[in-house]
């Protein structure tokens, strides 16, 4: 008889609805204390940890189930799988902050990096007020790019795992 080996797939939706939903809950924290808008190193910085934790918590469960065995490919899959699906759970729920939740958090947004860069750039007022409008109007250019860092980020954490945890058939 057979063994049913686990799906890839099915580990990446969960574990990556999981992580994504560890990443609206610390970011509707932040919206909550008003600091959604603030670049903060230190968020940023738990938030890759926890990310990293849940990818590796996924590859040990995979592991477990697939009879202890876990090959890089599948490593890399799982790993991706769940950077992607975290990754539209990131960009529906950054949807829904910038056109819900505040409706001028785009604006925002841009006005506080361009803000750095007038400081550091001696950017004239009119040089600043053209690059507001721009950011505004091209702030849907980071959905995709939330995507794409977040499968890649999801990528190398379920390589780097898949190497440390990988385990083959002894022959």
């Amino acid at each position: 008889m057979e063994e049913i080996q686990p799906k890839t797939g099915k580990y990446a939706m969960k574990f990556g609805l999981i992580m994504g939903g560890i990443g609206v809950v610390l970011s509707l924290m932040m919206y909550l204390q008003d600091a959604h808008t603030q670049p903060n190193s230190a968020i940023q910085l738990v938030s890759l940890a926890i990310s990293i934790a849940v990818v590796i918590w996924a590859l040990i469960s995979f592991r477990k189930a697939n009879g202890g065995l876990l090959s890089i490919s599948q490593a890399l899959k799982i790993g991706a799988g769940m950077g992607a699906v975290a990754g539209v759970v990131t960009v529906l729920y950054t949807l829904l902050l910038a056109n819900v939740l505040d409706p001028d958090y785009a604006m925002t947004v841009t006005q506080a990096r361009i803000a750095e860069a007038a400081a550091e750039n001696n950017l004239t007022p009119e040089m600043v007020q053209q690059q507001t409008e721009m950011g505004v109007k091209f702030f849907w250019i980071g959905y995709p790019v939330i995507l794409i860092v977040s499968t890649l980020i999801g990528l190398v954490t379920g390589l780097i795992g898949g190497l440390i945890l990988k385990k083959s058939v002894e022959e």
